[in-house]
């Protein structure tokens, strides 16, 4: 790792320039250039093996990068030992100390970690319905989650790391989950949430990142990643079919029935809506894309 001096933004959450790891001839991370305001909700979106964990691992100073540098709060990463000070860490799989209960658990790590809201602890244990009297040992996978999870949210660290953090957990608890997320943004955190559950950061994050084999292939808001994207039409009709082809702005031409289509719409949609004006139309339906539909079209997976 270089270690030429940082031009560090204390006023950016996580900055990282170029960062870049090898394992020998495979390139895991390529030049991956990231900033996080603090305070905000940011989406760490890819599929399993595009990179995710593996950045956040240089960001949090567990692993040196091949090139490039991050800094925390205006702090080196690799300055583990100040940089944790800012931060609690939710991994994507979550080990304990078997033989301690989750109790012991909760309070050794609120020892070890930036400091603790002990009223809330406790209300986070009933709100994740967390039974901390048991052995680790004895932890389903979706319980030891829920160990991390409540020992996150409970900290005042300005800085929340969590990758892939509702792995394991149910429904409820991970509507839970989000009301924390939420809690955590209204008291000023920063929250850098690493998901492939699509859902989860359309709901949640304010900036999405989409990492694509160990590439940054966009940043943008949710909002405007949307936006990027094609408007989705659907179109219901009596007698003749409305002519499509060739107008600009518009692809993807689908029938779904004898008497319904649905085609996608790009720019203004002032020729579209002359086509279907000319012709006997019963109902007209658009909508924005989902994050998850942007998602698939970056990878060229979408169905339509």
């Amino acid at each position: 790792m270089s270690h030429a001096p940082v031009r560090a933004n204390p006023s950016h959450a996580i900055n990282a320039v170029g960062l870049t790891k090898r394992f020998g001839s495979i390139v895991a991370v390529d030049d991956v250039n990231l900033t996080v305001a603090p305070g905000a909700v940011f989406g760490f979106l890819g599929p399993n093996g595009a990179g995710k964990s593996t950045t956040i691992r240089m960001l949090l100073g567990l692993i040196r990068p091949s090139a490039g540098t991050a800094t925390i709060f205006g702090e080196r990463a690799d300055d583990v030992r100040n940089v944790h000070r800012h931060l609690a860490y939710v991994p994507a799989d979550v080990a304990l100390w078997p033989s301690l209960t989750g109790a012991e658990i909760l309070e050794l790590l609120a020892r070890l970690g930036p400091g603790v809201d002990g009223e809330y602890r406790a209300e986070l244990i009933s709100r994740f319905a967390l039974d901390v009297d048991r052995p680790a040992r004895a932890y389903s996978s979706g319980n030891r989650q829920k160990v991390a999870l409540v020992a996150a949210f409970s900290t005042r660290a300005p800085l929340l790391v969590l990758d892939e953090p509702t792995s394991g957990l149910d429904p409820l608890m991970e509507r839970e989950f989000r009301r924390c997320v939420i809690d955590a943004r209204d008291r000023g955190q920063t929250v850098f949430l690493s998901s492939h559950q699509l859902g989860e950061v359309e709901a949640l994050c304010d900036t999405v990142a989409i990492l694509r084999a160990g590439h940054v292939v966009e940043v943008d808001s949710v909002t405007d990643l949307r936006r990027l994207r094609r408007t989705v039409v659907e179109v219901s009709y009596r007698d003749e079919e409305p002519l499509l082809t060739d107008i600009p702005g518009v692809g993807d031409v689908e029938h779904l029935d004898a008497k319904r289509l649905r085609f996608t719409m790009s720019g203004s949609p002032a020729a579209a809506l002359r086509a279907l004006a000319a012709v006997d139309v019963t109902a007209v339906a658009m909508r924005e894309p989902t994050l998850e539909e942007v998602f698939l079209d970056y990878y060229g997976e979408a169905s339509r």
